[in-house]
């Protein structure tokens, strides 16, 4: 790109090299600091499962109320997001990020004063009221700045950061709970809460000032590079031809509840693994925090390569039914594998860890592909509440499977019967989207 004396931008090259360069200059902008903020809210979120390794036997906390816990949180994730959505679009992202990064933050701070179930709860249910909407806000957000063909990449990128936040969580979790023990007379876990919990206040604060609503507002692009990206974004309108914009026809929609039922059994598999990856781990043989912290690294950053490279795949091809379904079968079958391997008497813990690892792996690679779905049916308003309610319903998940999996280690002192369950509900999850979706598309799913 060169510039004219009147400083107007003059893109060498044709007009596709002039689009890549413009969003590259987007993707620079937005994603390294929407990752870090997700990264952020990962760790906030799922702390719990490093935590749980010592908060138990402090507090004497069950498997059952540490599943319930767990799972709560997204209770209060389902109640809240479509509200947050559709503040979202009436107020900007900016003053919605910063709001809900903010106040997770703090909520995962007073976790540090939990004595009781009651409290646990509490506080787990806020933690997921003040996040929900954050997630399907910048999906949202992505599709004010993304046309559809480059869209699956910028998904890809961004959900990587809760794979990365599993590699920065597992090691960090366990340096802070070994090394922090006893300063100032608190446990590990509850310095785990704090020193996780006060850069997420900081980065919302930081949100305000960085962040742009949309492309016409942005100060950082010329008035020529503004044009690309909304000639983009027009071509891509009009390619999709009609769909939905009407908010309250989301509800009745057949597609958006297909896509419901669709990630709800992604979200099965994805937060069973989330939950109880550290429990898992440790019941092969690992049993220091430290070493549960690094293989769960080594799992979560396959998963991020995961992420990025099926989503840049499914870019290139223009293809999306079966980058997804090939994935979450992956995913349930290696799920299905593992818990053969736990249910062995004689159990080979690098086996395990690798099928853990590639069930891990498909499961994380098959959701930024699942997000280019939506908004091949639904736009405006009925993007922004069809957006939040496929991720708040099929986040209830979230609550249900760890749960279970708690009554079932309870039980049973295992986790296998779980695994199992779950692998088969992922493996649906592959099968809706290859026989719903051509049903109910057109000939751009065919």
């Amino acid at each position: 790109m060169s510039i004219t004396k009147q400083g107007v931008p003059i893109f060498a090259g044709t007009a596709d090299d002039a689009e890549a360069s413009v969003y590259r200059k987007v993707s620079w902008r937005l994603l390294p600091f929407l990752g870090v903020l997700w990264v952020l809210a990962w760790l906030d979120r799922v702390n719990i499962g490093f935590a749980k390794l010592q908060m138990l036997d402090s507090l004497q906390f069950s498997e059952a109320v540490y599943g319930l816990g767990a799972g709560i949180f997204f209770i209060g994730y389902f109640l809240f997001e479509v509200p947050s959505n559709m503040l979202l679009q009436k107020i900007g992202a900016k003053k919605t990020i910063m709001r809900i990064t903010i106040c997770w933050g703090v909520i995962c701070m007073l976790q540090t004063h939990v004595t009781t179930p009651a409290q646990f709860y509490t506080l787990r249910f806020l933690l997921g009221a003040f996040e929900a909407g954050f997630y399907p806000g910048v999906i949202l957000y992505l599709t004010y700045w993304y046309p559809s063909e480059r869209r699956a990449r910028a998904f890809g990128t961004f959900m990587s950061a809760s794979a990365i936040a599993g590699v920065l969580g597992g090691p960090l979790a366990g340096w802070i709970m070994t090394s922090m023990g006893g300063v100032h007379g608190m446990h590990g876990w509850q310095w785990l809460f704090i020193i996780e919990g006060i850069p997420s206040v900081l980065a919302g604060i930081f949100a305000w000032f960085y962040m742009t609503d949309k492309p016409e507002h942005a100060h950082w692009l010329s008035d020529a590079e503004k044009r690309v990206v909304s000639d983009a974004l027009k071509r891509d309108n009009a390619a999709m031809g009609e769909r939905g914009h009407d908010w309250r026809s989301v509800f009745t929609n057949p597609k958006v509840w297909l896509l419901i039922a669709i990630y709800f059994c992604l979200l099965c598999a994805n937060s069973t693994l989330t939950f109880w990856i550290p429990t898992i781990i440790k019941d092969v043989g690992f049993t220091t925090p430290m070493a549960v912290g690094w293989i769960a690294a080594v799992a979560y950053l396959c998963g991020a390569i995961g992420m990025i490279a099926n989503g840049a795949h499914s870019d290139r091809r223009n293809e999306v039914r079966w980058h997804f379904s090939g994935a979450a079968l992956a995913g349930g079958a290696a799920m299905a594998v593992l818990a053969v391997l736990l249910g062995m008497n004689v159990l080979s813990p690098v086996v395990a860890m690798l099928a853990m690892t590639a069930s891990l792996v498909g499961t994380m690679s098959a959701i930024p592909v699942f997000w280019q779905l939506p908004n091949r049916y639904l736009a405006g308003s009925a993007a922004a509440v069809g957006v939040a309610l496929i991720n708040s319903v099929s986040n209830l998940a979230g609550f249900g499977a760890p749960y279970a999996m708690g009554l079932i280690k309870n039980a049973t002192g295992k986790v296998t019967t779980g695994l199992y369950l779950v692998a088969v509900i992922e493996i649906v999850a592959a099968v809706l989207v290859v026989i719903g979706i051509r049903q109910l598309g057109n000939k751009r799913e065919a």
